[in-house]
């Protein structure tokens, strides 16, 4: 049987009485749609509007949906064209270094596999990262390259305990470390990492940008050993993986272009 978090419950529900045709309801109205005592509306009311879930309309005394639902929005399709954009370049690049590849955001101290190409080598079978797939952003290289754009302030804000946890010797263990790691990963344009979140596994990864210049994601390739083959990398494995994150970022900026043109001629009409 599975187990549920009744205010959870209550909360989400509540978020989805809420609709174009009836964008603005008041306690009363959902105390009655909900079927629960008024005193506990309130309270989901309060917690929902100091997470910015809801805001205050109507003098004080209804509601609508707040930003922070918005945001939930923007983040999913956000992703959801990410992934899309960048399954078929993913699967090429997997074709041309028959390694297994991935695009990877960050959602705040984790990173998160939106788009995999699996590989078909038997060294690589095992590693079973899936879309899905959370790991946490300080031990990764992928998080390297994702928080490159983040200030030594916001990284604080972010990770505010004193050491970080490391998973392997290479883990950094500081924010300073891990900012550090990302700036240089940022200049230099690309991320190897070798056994720093999983000894045995090493990764090289490229920025993936939006329109505006912005890491989105990463574009991925994953080799079952503690190091890099040295041959991999003379047969173009960084330029390639960059390559790929460069050909998903112009797809994305395409995209985004083409989105604003429809909404000009939108307004136009």
């Amino acid at each position: 049987m599975t187990e549920t978090v009744p205010g959870l419950e209550r909360g989400l529900k509540m978020l989805t009485e809420f609709s174009a045709r009836e964008p603005v309801l008041g306690a009363p109205e959902l105390t009655k749609r909900l079927g629960i005592p008024r005193s506990t509306v309130f309270r989901l009311l309060q917690t929902l509007e100091s997470l910015r879930f809801v805001e205050r309309v109507d003098k004080d005394r209804n509601f609508s949906l707040g930003p922070a639902v918005l945001q939930l929005g923007y983040g999913f399709l956000a992703s959801m064209e990410i992934a899309r954009t960048g399954q078929p370049v993913i699967e090429s690049l997997r074709d041309v270094t028959g390694l297994a590849c991935h695009v990877v955001i960050r959602d705040g101290r984790d990173i998160v596999v939106v788009a995999r190409a699996k590989s078909q080598l038997p060294l690589l079978r095992s590693v079973r990262i899936n879309v899905g797939t959370r790991l946490p952003a300080h031990a990764a290289t992928h998080g390297f390259a994702l928080m490159a754009d983040l200030t030594l302030e916001e990284l604080r804000s972010l990770y505010p305990e004193p050491t970080l946890r490391r998973f392997t010797s290479l883990t950094p263990g500081t924010v300073e470390e891990l900012y550090a790691r990302a700036l240089e990963d940022a200049k230099r344009g690309y991320s190897i990492g070798e056994s720093s979140f999983e000894s045995g596994i090493s990764v090289v990864s490229a920025p993936i940008r939006d329109a505006t210049g912005r890491f989105v994601a990463v574009a991925t390739a994953t080799v079952a050993a503690s190091k890099v083959d040295m041959a991999l990398l003379e047969d173009g494995l960084i330029w390639k993986v960059k390559d790929a994150a460069n050909e998903i970022s112009r797809r994305l900026s395409r995209g985004t272009q083409a989105t604003s043109k429809y909404l000009e001629q939108a307004e136009l009409q």
